[in-house]
């Protein structure tokens, strides 16, 4: 029997996580203010892009796992997952603007034309944007259920980037065993979708 939760238990398990996704935040502050760290900085830049990524991947879980446990519920929780998606990516890219070009825009622009890299990161931000902005119910009315999901299916384009990003970032470095753990998990999420759209339309047809 599929696991059930009542209206006060799913409240109270939203509020769980809405707390347990603001601790690597709140350690980010800690080991920064109390001195801890060698390079404050880099941490930052990477405990930022690091958590989207983790965040962007626990996303994309959401509904395969729903389907293989009939737990309904878990897509209540989808939505704050995905704005923490957006959260983590804007303090990685404010990181990006303010310690690395202060702000300077033109600067930065110099810097995604120069280091793919950036480029593919910048855009993948970017694309997170919009799905943002319209993850509310008013959105949805205003756009219409189906408009709506055609837009939320950006973060199939968004996912790919991201790892790409990651790659080429840790590629320099040569230190590729995350991102390739981030692209088998995210691949593997990502074909179980494709496989289960393509279920449905022969069970319809």
């Amino acid at each position: 029997m599929a696991l059930q939760l009542d209206a006060r238990q799913l409240r109270w398990l939203k509020a769980l996580l809405f707390l347990l996704a603001l601790v690597p935040l709140a350690r980010m502050l800690l080991l920064t203010v109390s001195g801890q760290l060698v390079e404050p900085l880099e941490f930052i830049t990477r405990s930022t892009g690091d958590w989207t990524l983790y965040l962007l991947t626990l996303t994309l879980a959401i509904t395969p796992l729903r389907r293989l446990t009939g737990w309904n519920w878990l897509i209540k929780l989808r939505r704050m997952v995905g704005l923490y998606v957006f959260f983590y990516a804007l303090l990685h890219f404010l990181t990006f603007l303010w310690f690395d070009h202060f702000f300077d825009v033109v600067a930065m622009w110099k810097d995604v034309l120069k280091r793919p890299f950036i480029t593919v990161g910048l855009i993948a931000f970017v694309l997170l944007i919009p799905l943002a902005l319209t993850s509310n119910n008013a959105m949805i009315r205003r756009l219409g259920g189906k408009n709506w999901q055609r837009l939320h299916q950006l973060v199939y384009v968004i996912a790919p980037l991201a790892v790409l990003h990651f790659w080429w970032m840790k590629a320099g470095k040569h230190l590729l065993g995350q991102p390739i753990l981030f692209g088998v998990v995210l691949g593997g999420l990502l074909l179980f979708r494709l496989g289960w759209a393509y279920r449905q339309r022969q069970l319809a047809a």
